[in-house]
């Protein structure tokens, strides 16, 4: 018998909530990052699935009508970025057909967006250093904001004058450009909105209701840079932590504003410099893990279930990262030793991966199924566990990715 989607909907969201609290559901869920895959999957290219809501639209429901995962994945947050990015001449990305080819996905362009002596200011008033610093050097139509005043000088009648920046023309194009940029994400936002209403009318529940980031990779990822932060730890370690402990709270306040926004109360949060390669054992210790578990304790308490794309390896960290409130986490592993963190973390966090992305983008379908059988064996024994790649698949075969659902679907039912 054919099931309602409504039916379908509570099936899979109580298969993937039965797995985040360490229950045994009736099948090892299933959920992949799709990234771009959509396009290729549709016919289309990367540069048109950033800038053309409807053909993203239709890409993005058609892939998960045919492989039918257990959560979909919203593409307007990451992927309908481009009208927005051209109004704001954005410098920290390239992106399809602007800096990279129309079907290459985007790239991250690192730098030092903070300068060192901006520790003080950062600490000290981070809102005021944003807007005045930080947006104009990443946005180019925004750096006539670097010659405003901080708005907190404008508090009463006799400070007015202050305002005489927002009157020449330069700051008045800046302000041109948020307004455009604004218009761009609503219509974003209003396609985002149409997305889930169509995924739940089809019977599938989102995956994440909204996004945070580790303290220590807000800073080093967007502001000081891998090169400046690495040397703050040894430089200027008193200013590192004090700047880490501002971005706590706010880190902790955005993923939960926007669960209780989205109403699902599964909130990602990426891992970046973390792991095994980027720092050793203490320093981990002290100036990564003691925030980035703040941030988890701190969404668990408000009722959300953190899903920690924990990248790269961090298996020689695995004691130390099971050190959070059981049955309410995630830990999506990318080369992390997923049998070993079974071994260390199965009794507390739910697991999620790893089939490897080389795996799905050079072997065939046997191979494909046959890691799946041993991750089903071992890390889904008892339950706690999701099926997924180690990242996006966006490059991955067609056929692999078929392989990866079918047999997980079949072969990964409890009995």
């Amino acid at each position: 018998m054919v099931k309602r989607p409504e039916e379908l909907y509570q099936e899979r969201l109580k298969r993937v909530e039965d797995a985040i609290a360490l229950q045994v559901p009736d099948r090892v869920p299933i959920v992949v990052g799709w990234g771009f895959f959509p396009a290729r999957y549709a016919g289309i290219t990367y540069e048109e699935y950033m800038y053309d809501p409807e053909k993203i639209m239709t890409a993005a429901i058609k892939v998960h009508e045919d492989f039918e995962p257990d959560l979909a994945e919203n593409p307007f947050g990451l992927r309908f970025l481009g009208p927005i990015l051209d109004v704001l001449d954005f410098k920290q990305l390239r992106w399809p057909g602007r800096g990279v080819k129309p079907n290459m996905p985007y790239q991250f362009v690192e730098d030092e967006y903070m300068k060192p002596e901006e520790y003080d200011h950062f600490i000290k008033d981070p809102t005021d250093w944003i807007i005045r610093k930080y947006l104009p050097r990443i946005c180019g139509a925004l750096e006539p904001l670097s010659k405003i005043a901080p708005m907190k000088y404008i508090y009463n009648y006799g400070r007015l004058n202050a305002l005489a920046p927002f009157g020449t023309e330069e700051v008045q194009q800046a302000l041109e450009a948020l307004k455009k940029a604004g218009e761009a994400a609503l219509r974003s936002a209003t396609y985002a909105s149409k997305y889930n209403q169509e995924m739940r009318k089809r019977g599938f529940p989102l995956s994440n209701g909204g996004t945070t980031q580790a303290p220590f990779d807000t800073l080093g990822d967007y502001f000081r840079g891998t090169r400046g932060i690495m040397l703050d730890m040894y430089r200027r370690p008193e200013k590192l932590l004090k700047a880490l402990d501002v971005l706590t709270p706010w880190m902790i306040e955005m993923g939960v504003a926007a669960g209780k926004r989205s109403g699902n109360p599964r909130i990602f949060i990426p891992l970046h410099k973390g792991s095994d390669n980027f720092m050793n054992e203490e320093q981990f210790k002290t100036f990564y893990w003691p925030t980035l578990r703040e941030l988890i304790v701190g969404l668990v308490a408000e009722g959300m279930n953190p899903v920690v794309f924990v990248e790269a390896d961090h298996t020689s960290r695995l004691e130390i990262m099971r050190d959070v409130p059981p049955g309410k986490v995630v830990y999506q592993l990318e080369n992390t030793d997923i049998f070993k963190a079974k071994e260390i973390l199965g009794d507390r966090i739910c697991l999620r991966g790893n089939v490897p992305i080389s795996l799905l983008c050079l072997g065939t379908p046997e191979e494909v199924k046959n890691y799946c059988r041993k991750l089903i064996d071992v890390v889904g024994k008892k339950g706690g566990f999701i099926m997924d790649s180690s990242v996006n698949v966006e490059d991955a075969k067609i056929e692999n990715i078929r392989a990866m659902f079918d047999f997980t679907k079949e072969y990964g039912v409890y009995t």
